[in-house]
């Protein structure tokens, strides 16, 4: 499904869910349409009480990019889609200044295919095209994520039914679940099949930075 299929159906959700309960239980409902690092998003937000305040969004995107890996030139689909339950805590009277917790439902992957080549270098050996065919995987994140962050914005703050909001914070998606095949006429050869595990490792040690995934978000928010 396209990012703005998602977000139309979770912007439905979130809108029947908090029409009907939070909005309610305090009369106040804020949507916000947001941009940043976890694509585009769409989140509800409803006050607990003057400190805390509840959110629950979706965000969604896909980009394509080439990289070399572990010596091999891959094109990368990337595919962005989570869904948050988040607390952010207002310690301070005078601003509109929020730290955050809570947690992802995480979607995040990656899809990865080879570049045509005459050979390729896997594990601890070299290897034709012709030997290898196509060599394609993916990869994948905990489902569960924690999230912690800082963040500015409270539509409850003040009269005005617009207002802005901006998150820093980080992912905590875990190490990389790294799943590689060919279909050539090695790929159930035990030698091919013990380098192409080296491979996955040697990919992995390369983008673990993935563990730790930086999210930064600016955001318009209406408040009903």
């Amino acid at each position: 499904m396209r990012a703005k299929g998602i977000i139309l159906l979770v912007l439905l959700f979130l809108v029947g869910l908090f029409g009907i309960n939070a909005f309610a239980a305090s009369d106040k409902l804020a949507i916000t349409a947001k941009a940043g690092t976890l694509g585009i998003g769409v989140e509800g937000t409803t006050p607990i009480n003057h400190e805390f305040n509840a959110r629950i969004g979706a965000n969604a995107f896909q980009y394509d990019y080439s990289a070399i890996e572990s010596d091999i030139t891959y094109s990368f689909d990337l595919k962005l889609l989570s869904f948050s339950a988040l607390v952010d805590w207002l310690p301070f009277f005078d601003n509109d200044f929020r730290l955050t917790g809570g947690l992802f439902v995480n979607k995040n992957s990656l899809d990865l295919t080879a570049k045509t080549t005459n050979s390729y270098t896997i594990g601890n050996a070299i290897y034709t095209s012709a030997q290898v065919g196509s060599l394609s995987g993916d990869i994948s994140f905990n489902a569960l994520a924690p999230y912690v962050g800082i963040g500015w914005g409270n539509p409850f703050s003040n009269d005005s039914n617009w207002s802005f909001a901006v998150d820093l914070g980080v992912l905590f998606q875990g190490s990389p679940d790294i799943n590689l095949s060919a279909n050539g006429p090695l790929a159930s050869n035990a030698a091919f099949l013990t380098d192409l595990a080296r491979e996955e490792n040697n990919l992995k040690s390369e983008i673990d930075h993935f563990d730790f995934y930086p999210v930064i978000s600016i955001g318009v928010t209406y408040k009903f």
